[in-house]
């Protein structure tokens, strides 16, 4: 075959251990057709084969994103985004900025807040003396709390309350009246559901579809949202996506992008088990993974949460948290319950991802996963946890021993980058700074690693993931738990592919695999953490068709 695309004059890292690294590729047909010195794969070339002179700049496997909220990310890119403002002041000019670009909007809503933002805890009479008179909100940058002002609580239905399942409050004041602050997915979806953006958030709110099926006019101002959410994953070099919240709806939606040729990466979409199911509604996991099974769209997977996160003080722990006697937060899934739904998971063949953040909910998972092995027998399943920020030492070997992927954000270890220590360090306490956000000491320990943004949460930039492993602090009583650059690059290309069974697939660069890959601005390998973060994305090629060029 013809090369149709030829990249060379590359530092290329394949990823190949068999072939680490090379000067030149060839692409066609979709797939890699050489591998090598500039010499020999520039002898493929034909009259009609492109030729990209890569001028000493990386090239790589694409980027595999791990852990991704794709629809949500396309959403929020129309939103205000409000990372790094501090004080009412900053905050109130920003919004009446936004306010006015957008007359008619129904909701206001901001994203990417620091629970610091104020020098004090966010309230609804906060946001009142920021804009009072239409509804407005802010979401934290972890996604797990969103604050709003009077206006939008009284639009939703929500300011003197509401029943919400376990693990999700509206927070009530002396007054018997919403403080502002709603606590996790449900709580905060009839917020959410002013701007429009309902349907959008099922996926990792309830689990289930829309009702009644959106209109085709409705589709079309979806799929408009997620193929925003595609550039921006392109443009970062991203061409597999593992995203972490999901169900028919966002397969439908996908798949109706591919049929408009609009799909730039393959997608891996979650069944989402919420604790309210019985055991049949994996019968609805089945069917998708049934239906959704090729190279660009796949199922297979189970998505569940175990607990919060640590600054809402909803992740669940081992030990009170500091100054909160009693207080560990409770798991979503008890133990014994969610012992039988992964044993479950596991005998139908499926994959099981879990959201797990505190060292109580990281146990309560493996120790699920153990249940399964044991009812099941041990085999290749490959489930995950997610995030693993805080983990007990006894429970860091248990990994390894039952080929447990840690999927892991390096952008989330506070210090890293730009990324502030507090509240999240003293919200642990200094006692336990030392076995949080550990990424060596589970590798030292066997663990599979794949590294991701958890955009929205964080930017998607890998660049940007890259510098963090880089850069994150040794926290005091802890040893360094960075990865060597190489190491990292792993986590985000193969590692990333093999926690998602796509191996075979891509992940590497070597001939007979996908297309998939990215050319950096630079050399990276020369580069200082500081530079990896700056350095941006010349090219990227999924399935042999450009769909980013800087």
């Amino acid at each position: 075959m013809q090369a149709e695309i030829i990249i060379t004059n590359a530092r290329v890292l394949t990823m190949d251990p068999a072939n680490p690294v090379a000067e030149a590729v060839a692409l066609g047909g979709g797939l890699v057709l050489a591998v090598g010195s500039r010499a020999g794969v520039e002898a493929m070339a034909g009259p009609q084969t492109q030729i990209v002179d890569a001028a000493g700049c990386t090239l790589l496997p694409g980027f595999v994103e791990s852990h991704l909220h794709l629809v949500l990310g396309g959403a929020e890119l129309a939103h205000l985004q409000v990372g790094g403002l501090y004080g009412l002041p900053a905050l109130r000019q920003a919004f009446a900025d936004f306010a006015a670009k957008n007359p008619q909007a129904p909701l206001l809503m901001a994203q990417g807040a620091s629970y610091a933002m104020l020098d004090h805890p966010l309230t609804r009479t906060d946001l009142d003396a920021i804009l009072p008179d239409r509804p407005i909100a802010i979401t934290a940058a972890d996604h797990h709390t969103v604050w709003a002002n009077t206006a939008a609580l009284k639009a939703a239905g929500i300011l003197s309350g509401m029943d919400c399942p376990h693990g999700h409050e509206v927070v009530m004041g002396p007054d018997g009246l919403a403080t502002g602050e709603l606590r996790e997915f449900e709580a905060f979806a009839p917020v959410i559901a002013l701007g429009g953006e309902a349907r959008l958030n099922l996926g990792i709110a309830t689990g289930e579809e829309p009702c009644p099926w959106p209109s085709e006019a409705e589709l079309a101002i979806d799929r408009a949202k997620v193929a925003a959410g595609l550039r921006h994953c392109a443009a970062h070099g991203i061409t597999s996506i593992v995203n972490m919240d999901g169900n028919r709806f966002t397969l439908e939606l996908l798949a109706g992008l591919r049929r408009e040729g609009k799909l730039t990466a393959r997608v891996k979409v979650p069944f989402h088990f919420k604790p309210h199911m019985d055991l049949g509604a994996l019968d609805r996991a089945e069917a998708m993974t049934r239906d959704y099974h090729d190279d660009w769209l796949q199922s297979g997977f189970v998505k569940m949460f175990m607990d919060g996160v640590i600054d809402s003080r909803t992740a669940y722990m081992l030990q009170d948290y500091p100054g909160q006697v009693g207080h560990r937060s409770e798991p979503l899934f008890p133990a014994s319950r969610f012992a039988e739904v992964a044993t479950e998971i596991d005998r139908r063949g499926l994959q099981i991802a879990v959201h797990a953040i505190g060292d109580g909910a990281v146990r309560n998972t493996i120790d699920g996963y153990e249940a399964a092995a044991r009812a099941n027998g041990l085999r290749d399943m490959r489930h995950r946890i997610e995030h693993i920020e805080l983990i007990d030492p006894a429970d860091v070997p248990r990994l390894g021993a039952l080929g447990i992927i840690a999927s892991l954000q390096p952008p989330h270890a506070p210090g890293a980058m730009d990324f502030a220590m507090q509240p999240t360090m003293d919200v642990i306490g200094a006692a336990r700074w030392r076995d949080a956000y550990l990424c060596r000491s589970l590798v030292a320990q066997g663990a599979k690693l794949a590294f991701a943004s958890d955009w929205p949460v964080t930017d998607v930039s890998v660049m940007r993931g890259l510098a963090a492993s880089q850069t994150r602090p040794a926290y005091a009583g802890g040893v360094d738990e960075r990865v060597s650059l190489h190491d990292s690059l792993h986590a985000y290309t193969y590692g990333g592919a093999y926690a998602a069974h796509r191996e075979q697939v891509t992940g590497c660069l070597k001939v007979g695999m996908a297309a998939d890959l990215v050319m950096l601005s630079g050399d990276i390998e020369a580069a200082t953490p500081e530079q990896i973060g700056d350095m941006g994305i010349a090219l990227t090629i999924c399935g042999g068709q450009i769909t980013y060029s800087a």
